[in-house]
């Protein structure tokens, strides 16, 4: 990726997407939506596991606000908000064909970003309540999945929360069944800004030749729709970990990747591909550093 047999990854670029969606109104998260406001203010403070995690690796973070409901002006956070939150995605699209343009805007602004401060490593977060319910009615609509076989418990819903979260997915998949299989119609119709965000910043961060390491379900979901978008990309993809959402394993196996750790997270905000970074770079290092047979005169008869 880096075209040298000296790779090295010290400067990792960190950008958070957050956005609101509308089908929370249908109770389908285990919290109430100002948590997507209040959570960001905790990445800034340093709070979050990301800050904490991107403090730890000395790793660039920023958050970026392209369609929180709550008002965060004032805040060191970069504003692109498209709209306070999608549309009810089971009443009418997610989005405008304007607002997913502006959306995929903020994601390719942000590998522009990274690219000025010589990043080497781009990893995409999200934070958004009701995210998972927008996502994986994405992965089923694009894997021909039903909501049943893919629907997990976000951030903690028990069982009875799980399945109607899995019914009102499958109400929207039923509305929507002329979409299937077209990725930007069904990321407008059924997805959030920060997946639009996502989905943007994977496919220009590929053509820059940025290598890039995708965190859990949601993103994996932006790195399905990217790859169907533009399939050229998904050398530069390198995924970090299985999470503990239900229906991850199936995006996996379909993409046909082996993600670095399966630890059961289910926390997003990038987390679990920040947690990947050391084996990244032990890996840059082993190659760098580590002596050959030959170099080390070590017998090989």
């Amino acid at each position: 990726m880096q075209a040298t047999d000296t790779p090295c990854v010290d400067k990792v670029w960190i950008s958070i997407f957050a956005a609101d969606h509308g089908i929370a109104a249908a109770g389908v998260s285990a919290f109430p939506q100002a948590v997507t406001a209040e959570m960001v203010k905790n990445f800034v403070n340093g709070g979050a596991a990301i800050s904490v995690l991107a403090k730890q690796h000395q790793a660039a973070l920023e958050i970026v606000d392209v369609g929180v409901a709550s008002s965060l002006n004032g805040i060191n956070i970069i504003h692109q908000k498209v709209a306070s939150a999608t549309a009810n995605f089971l009443h009418q699209a997610a989005m405008s064909e304007v607002q997913l343009q502006l959306a995929l805007q903020a994601g390719k602004d942000a590998i522009s970003r990274a690219l000025v401060n010589n990043s080497q490593l781009f990893i995409a977060g999200e934070m958004g309540i009701a995210n998972t319910t927008s996502a994986t009615a994405i992965a089923c609509c694009l894997l021909d999945f039903t909501a049943q076989q893919m629907t997990g418990a976000g951030t903690g819903l028990d069982s009875s929360g799980i399945q109607n979260k899995a019914k009102i997915i499958q109400q929207a998949l039923d509305k929507h069944t002329d979409i299937a299989h077209q990725p930007l119609i069904v990321l407008q119709q059924l997805g959030g800004f920060e997946i639009a965000a996502i989905t943007a910043a994977y496919i220009n961060a590929a053509q820059q030749q940025l290598p890039i390491l995708v965190d859990g379900f949601i993103c994996s979901v932006a790195a399905l729709i990217a790859t169907q978008l533009n399939p050229e990309i998904k050398p530069w993809l390198i995924f970090a970990h299985r999470s503990h959402e239900q229906g991850h394993q199936y995006i996996l196996k379909y993409l046909g990747v082996k993600p670095l750790l399966s630890l059961n997270m289910r926390l997003g905000e990038a987390s679990g591909a920040a947690i990947a970074i050391p084996i990244l770079r032990s890996a840059c290092a082993l190659q760098v550093q580590m002596a050959t047979f030959e170099q080390a005169q070590v017998s090989q008869q």
